[in-house]
């Protein structure tokens, strides 16, 4: 008898989560493996399929170079810190930032699927004693201007249906509020998170429900994450991608093109093109802005409008994220 598929938590105990046996997997050679960090301050958390796809022996590769550490993340550089966005400015709970009008992020977990080695957030204290909602929920109900709750994190959607279901429930039940909105990567790297059980859940939601989904490379998107990607918007949920301009990753002409190319041919509309977040030991992510500009000002003549995403960096303490003039 065949067996029965693997639910998505235990392909998630799958993840390489130990630098020695994902180097042996990937085949590195001596020397390409002096160049790795082990045990880093920020722990390796990289799901199986997504190390399948890293070309052998590669350290160039744009997904290693992602997830994988490197002893470059020891170099110290006065611009990089701890808090890039000044998170810490705009808590207005343990679980919740209220940074721009109208909307406010709630921090559902600390997990994630994997860990991206330029995470701006790494450094962030999360409230993982009071499991409950209730002053965030208190904050959102008690502030009609709010017509958008954002579910973070880390990744909401590391929790389970089950724990996802009440707090889903709860902000439905808030009648100012319009719609809800997930920042996710997980689809990325364990597509079976979007299961039959989920979208039911889902779809007894009344708010309007919107994906965005981080992917920065064509290489992450393959026939699983379009079946994801379909499944949620046959419940009508929009789904939209944001991106970062990474060093290495996708910072030519080409790598971008073929990202929103490949975006929108899986149905996923670009949204957001992102300059790298200042963060403490991801200062060899940094690309230059000048080139960027020049490349997104000619995709605009190669490709249709909808393809291609606003360029902003985040400004703490400014009212939006602020876009980038091309």
């Amino acid at each position: 008898m065949d067996k029965p598929p693997l639910s998505w938590k235990q392909i998630l105990r799958q993840n390489f989560t130990k630098l020695e046996p994902l180097l042996d997997f990937l085949s590195l050679d001596p020397a390409k493996r002096a160049l790795c960090l082990n045990l880093p301050p920020f722990p390796l958390n990289l799901p199986r399929r997504l190390a399948e796809k890293i070309e052998k022996n590669n350290i160039e590769d744009p997904l290693f170079l992602q997830f994988v550490p490197l002893i470059k993340e020891k170099q110290s550089s006065q611009d990089f810190i701890l808090d890039p966005v000044c998170d810490k400015d705009f808590t207005k709970a343990p679980k919740l930032l209220h940074k721009y009008p109208g909307r406010v992020l709630l921090l559902v977990t600390s997990a994630c699927a994997m860990h991206c080695r330029f995470c701006f957030r790494q450094n962030f204290p999360y409230e993982t004693e009071d499991k409950s909602f209730e002053k965030e929920l208190f904050y959102i109900a008690s502030n009609p201007t709010i017509h958008e709750v954002i579910l973070s994190g880390g990744d909401p959607l590391s929790l389970s249906t089950h724990k996802l279901q009440p707090l889903l429930k709860a902000i439905d039940q808030i009648k100012h509020v319009k719609i809800i909105r997930f920042h996710s990567r997980f689809i990325i790297g364990v597509p079976e998170r979007i299961s039959p059980n989920f979208l039911t859940q889902l779809k007894t939601l009344s708010k309007t429900l919107v994906f965005v989904l981080h992917i920065n490379h064509a290489t992450e998107i393959d026939s699983a994450v379009i079946e994801s990607v379909k499944k949620l918007k046959s419940i009508g949920a929009t789904v939209l991608a944001q991106s970062v301009l990474l060093n290495g990753v996708n910072n030519s002409k080409k790598a971008l093109k073929e990202l929103f190319l490949t975006l929108v041919t899986a149905g996923i509309t670009p949204y957001y093109l992102h300059k790298l977040d200042k963060v403490k030991g991801a200062h060899h992510f940094n690309s230059e802005i000048a080139p960027a500009k020049k490349w997104l000002l000619e995709l605009r003549d190669e490709m249709p409008g909808y393809a291609v995403p606003h360029f902003v960096e985040e400004i703490p303490h400014k009212q939006s994220k602020t876009l980038i003039s091309v």
